[in-house]
């Protein structure tokens, strides 16, 4: 199968793309364009951004051709050996999922907009890119000439991203034998010396904690946007990561450690996800919903050893990993969902309503009680084979003992594994955090102190989070309440999520609802609430007894403590 992409207008954002399907053998073609894309698990809907789309013979006579689903066309094609269909897509966001053109740059991920024949779909590859002479080509694709690259089946081109552009910035280095590729797209100005430092250390790190790299090289795409942005999607052999304001990425050190964080989680995915597959996704269907209950498995063990391998790797210091891991704290508690929803039944739901919050107080986070699980899930390796085992030998098994022998991972798989390896029973943890909604708190206590350390809790900087128990966020100029802690005044007060603040005490809210309500503090709080129909209402809150949101923070009690030495291996 070959493809053929280029574009007339870049300023109208419209990838021209040719599919070309030799060795026709039947009367009727089904091609298909995929319903969502690895690294995202929900359904997508790529095909709204086909504005053109027509079908030929070898001799570019129309062929007929019809839409029969949202993403499927079925082409007549009897007397036909060779089909070219010929379609646009229109590529206007640039995040690290997305495809984009203007003047300055061809972005494709090829999920999003490449077409393919299901029964074919383990054939070989070609790609040719039609783009300006002074264009380079950053992408994890096997080069075969000027501008033209192949993969081995339409998985593997599924998965290679690649950025065309004038401006990339390439730097490349060598760690056990793999060569790394640092690409960056856009306005900045990296220091790749330290780059390199710190991209070697958690490298090696990762490396060595697996045993082997399961492809020859990787890429790291960096889109640098002038504008706040941060997002990472994994893939085969590579990463883009979307990251920005530009001048704050290489001279804010909080940016840049945002910057290493997002690098070091997506290249644990090489291993886990990408290799280490649930096996409903094994092989992928793009075709539809692939549900799996493993997003603490993808997601959350990724996101814990992501960032617990840069403080082993020690390219972040206690404080910067403390912080990470008090982020993870902060949204666990602030998600008001943690009592209704477990992790297993939030993934399995990713599919069908997204990663966006939805419906107030319903879903967990694969990522963040993902992650807090698989601290406590390390520890309680740790603790059962007296510090000779932890998370990182379960993640090893995982990776030798399925995804080099070519099987998926189930649930009961990852169960049956940390049990293999603590030698001890994990229903505990299994049954009552990753598949039920009991309390995290004792678990994240008792894993703490095991490392010598403590979890301290205090009322949030905000008064109204503290005490009054609602969040609010900005949009628009608007102040719109977010979350609402249950059993708060805010909420046997009446208020909603959703909600617009207009005024508090008499004076309007400019984005500083915040500040009003510390300043007002103990005394009523007399807020004007726009509700979504319109009306306008009075609401009196006095602040409660008892805490709503907090913060939390981890802290070091024990400063010699033996286990931690174990547990920062």
């Amino acid at each position: 199968m070959n493809y053929k992409v280029y574009h007339q207008q870049p300023s109208n954002h419209y990838i021209n793309i040719e599919y070309t399907i030799d060795k026709v053998t039947s009367n009727e073609l089904l091609i298909q364009l995929p319903a969502w894309r690895p690294g995202r698990y929900e359904l997508g809907n790529f095909a709204k951004n086909v504005q053109k789309w027509e079908a030929f013979d070898e001799k570019g006579k129309s062929l007929k051709s019809e839409k029969i689903k949202k993403d499927l066309w079925k082409v007549q094609t009897k007397g036909t050996k060779t089909v070219v269909v010929k379609y646009n897509y229109y590529a206007a966001e640039l995040n690290a999922g997305s495809s984009y053109l203007d003047e300055s740059q061809l972005y494709v991920n090829p999920v999003n907009c490449f077409l393919y024949v299901h029964e074919r779909i383990n054939e070989p590859c070609e790609i040719e890119l039609i783009i300006p002479k002074n264009f380079k080509v950053a992408t994890g694709l096997i080069s075969k000439g000027k501008n033209k690259f192949n993969a081995k089946d339409f998985h593997e081109l599924a998965d290679s991203p690649f950025i065309a552009s004038s401006n990339l910035k390439h730097h490349v280095f060598t760690e056990q034998k793999v060569n790394f590729n640092v690409w960056f797209n856009g306005e900045c100005k990296p220091d790749f010396k330290k780059i390199e430092t710190d991209f070697r250390k958690f490298c090696k790190a990762q490396i060595d904690a697996f045993g082997s790299f399961p492809v020859k090289d990787y890429h790291f795409l960096i889109q640098v946007l002038p504008y706040k942005a941060y997002h990472g999607v994994e893939h085969y052999n590579s990463t883009v990561i979307t990251i920005g304001p530009s001048y704050d990425v290489f001279n804010n050190p909080d940016w840049y450690d945002e910057l290493l964080g997002v690098s070091s989680h997506e290249l644990y995915h090489t291993w886990n996800v990408k290799q280490i597959r649930p096996i409903e996704m094994f092989p992928y269907d793009y075709t539809k919903e692939n549900y799996s209950e493993l997003g603490y498995l993808c997601e959350g063990v990724t996101t814990y050893m992501g960032d617990k391998m840069l403080f082993v790797a020690g390219v972040f210091n206690w404080n910067q990993y403390a912080k990470t891991f008090d982020e993870l704290l902060l949204k666990h508690y602030h998600n008001t969902a943690i009592k209704n929803y477990s992790v297993a039944q939030s993934s399995f739901d990713t599919w069908l309503d997204g990663y966006v919050k939805g419906t107030p107080g319903r879903k967990t986070s694969i990522y963040t009680e993902g992650a807090l699980i698989a601290f406590i899930t390390d520890v309680f390796i740790l603790k059962s084979t007296k510090n000779k085992k932890s998370l990182n030998d379960v993640m090893k098994m995982l990776y030798t003992d399925f995804a080099k022998k070519g099987k998926g991972v189930s649930d009961s798989d990852f169960k049956s594994t940390v049990e293999k390896i603590a030698g001890k029973s994990f229903d505990n943890i299994y049954k009552k955090l990753i598949h039920g909604t009991a309390e995290y708190t004792p678990f994240i206590k008792e894993s703490l102190n095991y490392i010598g350390c403590g979890l301290k809790i205090e009322p949030t900087k905000n008064f109204n989070e503290s005490y009054l128990g609602f969040k609010v966020r900005y949009e628009n100029n608007k102040c719109l309440v977010d979350t609402i802690y249950p059993g708060s005044v805010a909420e046997y007060q009446g208020l909603s999520v959703n909600d617009e603040i207009l005024a508090i005490n008499g004076y309007k809210i400019v984005n500083d609802l915040e500040q009003w309500s510390n300043y007002i503090n103990k005394d009523e709080h007399f807020l004007i609430v726009k509700k979504e129909l319109g009306l306008m209402e009075p609401i009196i809150l006095k602040s409660g007894k008892e805490m709503c949101f907090k913060t939390y923070s981890i802290t070091i009690v024990d400063s010699k403590n033996k286990n931690s030495t174990h547990w920062k291996k």
